[in-house]
């Protein structure tokens, strides 16, 4: 069965791959190839490991490594990335995606090699193997890189190897090896940039919603850290701590991290902000649209729990139930979209911020709210919620927001056809595809694809409600023109429809990137 499972989703990934690199060929395309073959014969050395217990960590039990999906993700939207920017005639941002590239294969490798150094016997094939792909890639980026580019990548490499040592000891069974790469690689990424920035003169230069991004995705990696570092040695369900816990993250908010914006954009960001949401009155009309989509929300979760009563043996809430939260993403995202893009961007940055910091009060015992999040999210726990973290919905809003935050906007001219639908990836391939595809396999699937518990029914359904959706979008936003190239999106859709029936990894993270990738070709 899980054979078969993983046969299925690598011979998906593989099409995709090769799907790409049909349209799109250089010399990192067969560095690419490369990797995920050594990545398919690396990943049952991680699916042995795990399910022996020899793994260094402890990871996600109820998955395979993912190592092949996830290995694939950064050197591709690296390659796509360059190639849209060298038509934009964007010279830098092309070396930018070069330099993605080359990190994904990087990090990739260096999650191959830590497999092949802990699984007993050594596997010498797979060793031999991994040398090769490792000396093309070393080749390819001694001819491709300059010294400065290769010091970024190592750069990048390092504060991998050392997050990843933090973070999944704190968090066990949260991620796959797979899920960890895409994560961890693109935190990794995230805090390079930011202290790169930082340090150079490029402060003011960017976009402010981009510097807003990097410096909350740090700021709320760092916190989440030091609070687990400060309760080690404190009893954190106590109201002494609690309260220590709100003064300190209000310190490090105003003290450390909004200054540190303010040095980037050279403007207040509060100001800046307000600025900001009022500059037209549809950013107003979004904003109290979207607050009562919030509020219908928590009122689906009150409700919900309601309904549960103390001696009830129903833990969890079906999986249809759990589509709700689909449904009102999609009513979220799609007025942004269409309307205000750069809105949506910021909305989005300051949601996660919400539910991360709202999953710290919960994971911390933080009173008064602790016990209660506690008991109210308990009902939607996801079968892949084995860690101390729950992070089903913050996955949810990752995969909604990716494709807005990777909007390549500073090569925006190069996008035409299918890559006017780039933001929208996250609406069909999660919002729309993955509901559907849940929501009808569940009530009339049959026909099981072989190993998976996904439906053929199911993912017929999501590849035709995908069409429809993309055809409506067409319809209502008028700056998304497909011109000809129905096919290919058909075809993107189709691949990403298989791959959310085989793979076993967080389909709310994975999907929308692959789509991602898919469109940008």
């Amino acid at each position: 069965m899980v054979n078969k499972l993983i046969i299925g989703e690598s011979l998906v990934v593989l099409g995709i791959v090769l799907s790409i690199h049909t349209v799109v060929w250089d010399r990192f395309s067969w560095c690419t190839l490369a990797l995920a073959i050594q990545a398919f014969y690396v990943q049952h050395k991680w699916d042995r490991l795990l399910q022996s217990g020899g793994a260094v960590f402890q990871y996600r039990s109820s998955a395979n490594s993912g190592l092949l999906p996830a290995s694939m993700v950064i050197p591709l939207l690296g390659i796509v990335m360059k190639e849209r920017c060298k038509i934009s005639g964007n010279v830098y941002f092309e070396r930018f995606g070069v330099v993605v590239s080359a990190t994904g294969m990087a990090l990739a490798s260096f999650l191959s090699i830590i497999a092949l150094g802990i699984t007993k016997p050594i596997p010498k094939n797979t060793c031999i193997l991994s040398g090769i792909v490792g000396s093309a890639i070393l080749y390819t980026m001694k001819n491709s890189l300059a010294v400065s580019e290769v010091i970024e990548v190592l750069e990048v490499l390092l504060i991998f190897v050392y997050l990843s040592m933090i973070l999944l000891y704190l968090l066990p069974r949260s991620f796959t090896p797979g899920e960890a790469l895409l994560i961890l690689g693109g935190l990794s990424f995230v805090l390079n940039q930011l202290i790169k920035r930082s340090l150079s003169s490029a402060g003011g230069k960017g976009d402010p919603i981009d510097y807003l991004l990097l410096v909350t995705l740090v700021a709320l990696v760092l916190v989440g850290m030091i609070f687990s570092i400060l309760f080690v040695f404190m009893d954190s369900s106590s109201w002494t701590s609690s309260l220590f816990f709100y003064m300190m993250t209000a310190v490090l908010a105003l003290g450390v991290f909004m200054p540190w914006l303010q040095y980037l954009i050279r403007r207040h960001p509060l100001l800046w902000l307000l600025e900001f949401l009022v500059q037209s009155h549809i950013r107003l009309r979004l904003l109290a649209f979207w607050v009562l989509l919030a509020l219908v929300a928590c009122v689906v979760v009150l409700y919900q729990n309601s309904k549960r009563s103390p001696d009830s043996k129903k833990l969890q809430v079906s999986t249809a139930t759990r589509k709700y939260f689909h449904f009102l993403a999609v009513a979220t995202y799609i007025p942004g979209l269409i309307y205000d893009q750069q809105l949506l961007f910021v909305a989005s940055v300051f949601c996660l911020t919400v539910f991360v910091l709202l999953e710290y009060v919960r994971y911390f015992w933080i009173k008064p709210f602790g016990q209660t999040l506690r008991n109210l999210l308990t009902l939607f726990l996801d079968e892949r919620d084995t860690g101390p973290l729950i992070l089903t919905h913050i996955y949810l809003l990752l995969g909604m927001s990716l494709p807005v935050w990777l909007f390549p906007r500073v090569c925006a001219t190069s996008l035409t056809g299918l890559s006017t639908l780039l933001p929208y990836a996250g609406v069909l391939a999660v919002g729309v595809g993955d509901t559907i595809a849940s929501v009808c396999g569940s009530a009339m699937g049959e026909l099981r694809w072989p190993g998976a518990k996904k439906t053929f029914e199911g993912t017929m359904m999501s590849i035709f409600a995908q069409i429809i959706a993309a055809a409506l979008i067409v319809i209502f936003d008028s700056t998304v023109n497909l011109n000809s190239g129905y096919i290919w999106i058909l075809w993107s859709i189709t691949l990403v429809s298989l791959l959310e029936a085989f793979t076993t990894q967080i389909d709310n993270l994975i999907l929308p990137l692959y789509l991602h990738i898919l469109l940008m070709v």
